[in-house]
């Protein structure tokens, strides 16, 4: 499954809001097209919101490089500004708008038509790198689940969320694999209900066992002794490891807690964020009254009532059990062992 593909200078993004009743692809050559498409949703999910914002620098680099060299990188600039601000809580996405504009800075002196195939051959490799974290994440995660898990997941963090195979998804795809998987439980998650729409048509393509249930319902399955683990992914891990998910995550977690159940987050170290202290400096994304006022385009709330639309909720690093990540399995003290992580991602690469 391919949330999107580049080809012949045109960005390919699976439209998620049509489904699971259709298979759409847009073919974007605008980076302002790109932008619209991360805010309404059409490509969601932190690492491959990174990627596509990576395209569109490129996108927007192809358009800069008609004008003026001081227009050029005035116009790449601001291109770069507003796809970091698409979406504010999911940091994977500032993270590939800074790395595409320090490859651009880095080939600033040979003019704009080397900064834009630069461009392409780093968003390539942030596509492909991707891919290999995940199945990294997967590994690793696969090997904390005992036999005949059953798992419960939140919102969507499979290869639609990312550029193929997934994370808290690429964990259990690894898990099923390796035959350990005996259910997996879907929350619908509200309002937008990714879970319903997108989590388990992803499972259901992959022949692991899914079965969807309203998120009020995870609480008491966990009472019941139906659930022998949670998975759930990141938009954002401060450096404390509190995490922003989607909205519904620290619930979870609490019911998680209480009923002795181990929480696992999976995510990339790109999702990593040291420069955020705590999960209280994360900025979350609050959208649309609409969005929870009507379900499919159908009003489902009396007309003139208040609505509040957190996008994401932030999970205290206290109630997380472990941090999946490419490098290895981050155990609590989480803000600690994060910061060594990092140190030893710096020395291995030379900084």
């Amino acid at each position: 499954m391919k949330p999107l593909y580049w080809k012949e200078g045109a960005l390919y993004l699976l439209d998620q809001t049509l489904l699971p009743h259709k298979v759409h692809y847009l073919r974007l050559t605008d980076y302002r097209d790109v932008v619209a498409a991360i805010k309404r949703l059409s490509v969601r999910g932190a690492p491959a919101i990174g990627v596509a914002a990576a395209y569109a620098l490129v996108l927007a680099a192809q358009e800069a490089a008609k004008s003026s060299l001081q227009i050029f990188w005035e116009k790449l600039e601001e291109a770069a500004s507003a796809l970091a601000a698409a979406r504010p809580t999911a940091v994977n996405l500032q993270w590939a708008v800074r790395r595409q504009m320090k490859v651009a800075a880095r080939h600033r002196e040979e003019g704009p038509e080397a900064v834009v195939a630069a461009l392409e051959r780093e968003a390539r490799a942030m596509q492909e790198e991707d891919v290999r974290t995940n199945r990294a994440i997967g590994a690793y995660g696969a090997a904390l689940l005992p036999f005949r898990a059953r798992v419960l997941t939140h919102c969507n963090a499979g290869s639609l969320a990312t550029c193929g195979y997934g994370t808290a998804l690429g964990v259990i795809r690894a898990a099923h694999a390796a035959g350990k998987i005996a259910m997996v439980y879907a929350d619908e998650t509200r309002p937008l209900l990714q879970g319903a729409r997108l989590t388990t048509w992803e499972l259901l393509q992959e022949g692991i066992p899914v079965t969807l249930i309203t998120d009020s319902t995870a609480g008491y399955l966990m009472a019941r002794g139906e659930i022998d683990a949670v998975i759930v992914g990141a938009d954002r891990i401060a450096a404390n490891g509190d995490v922003a998910n989607k909205i519904g995550t620290y619930t979870l977690a609490v019911l998680a807690r209480h009923h002795k159940i181990p929480f696992y987050v999976a995510a990339p170290f790109s999702t990593v964020d040291l420069e955020t202290p705590k999960g209280e400096a994360i900025p979350i994304e609050e959208r649309g009254e609409e969005e929870v006022t009507h379900c499919g385009g159908v009003r489902i709330a009396p007309e003139g009532v208040k609505a509040r639309n957190f996008a994401f909720d932030v999970t205290p690093a206290e109630l997380i059990t472990a941090i999946i990540t490419e490098r290895g399995v981050v155990y609590p003290p989480l803000g600690e062992n994060l910061r060594l992580f990092a140190q030893h991602q710096r020395e291995e690469e030379g900084d």
